[in-house]
C-alpha cells in the first residue's frame, strides 16, 4: 500500500473528534443541578434550624421576664416570631409551647423551671418547580429550660 492510500482512507473516530468533551461538559452539568439543589436545601435548612433555636432561646427570656403566665405567653410568641423574621422566616408557621415544673407550682414563682418549645418548618427550595407539587417542609423544633430567676433583677443589688 502506498503513502496515497493511505491517505484516502478515512481514520477510524474522525467524525467523533470533540465529543468526549462536550459528553463531559453534559454530564458535568446533569450532576451539577442536584448538587447546586442539595447545598440550596442544606443551607435552607440549617437557616432554620438556627432561627428557631434562637426564638426558643429568645422565648424563655421574654416568658421568664414577663409579670404573669398570661403576658409571658403573649411576649414569647411575639419574641420567637421577630427571631424567625429575622432570619428570613417570617412566612413559616410557630407553634410555641410552655411548660413549668414544678407542675403545681404557678411558672412565675422563683424555683420553677420554664421549658419553651418551639416547632416550625422550612420549605425546600425549588422543588415546587420541577414536580409542580406542594411545597414539601422540613420540620424542626429546638427547646430551651430556664430557670425564672435567672433573668430577674434582685431587688438591693447593685451593679
Amino acid at each position: 500500500m502506498s503513502g496515497r492510500d493511505r491517505r484516502r482512507r478515512p481514520m477510524p473516530g474522525k467524525g467523533e473528534r470533540g465529543s468526549g468533551l462536550i459528553e463531559l461538559t453534559w454530564l458535568g452539568i446533569l450532576l451539577l443541578i442536584p448538587l447546586v439543589w442539595i447545598l440550596l436545601s442544606v443551607f435552607a435548612v440549617q437557616r432554620g434550624a438556627f432561627a428557631v433555636s434562637g426564638a426558643a432561646r429568645a422565648a424563655g427570656r421574654a416568658y421568664v421576664l414577663a409579670p404573669s403566665d398570661g403576658i409571658g405567653l403573649e411576649r414569647a410568641r411575639a419574641a420567637a416570631r421577630q427571631v424567625l423574621a429575622d432570619q428570613g422566616l417570617s412566612e413559616a408557621p410557630l407553634d410555641l409551647t410552655v411548660s413549668c415544673t414544678p407542675v403545681p407550682a404557678p411558672c412565675h414563682s422563683g424555683t420553677s423551671m420554664v421549658t419553651v418549645r418551639v416547632y416550625s418548618s422550612v420549605r425546600i427550595p425549588l422543588l415546587p418547580l420541577v414536580f409542580g407539587g406542594g411545597s414539601p417542609r422540613f420540620a424542626l423544633e429546638a427547646t430551651q429550660v430556664v430557670p425564672v430567676g435567672q433573668y430577674q433583677e434582685v431587688a438591693g443589688a447593685s451593679r
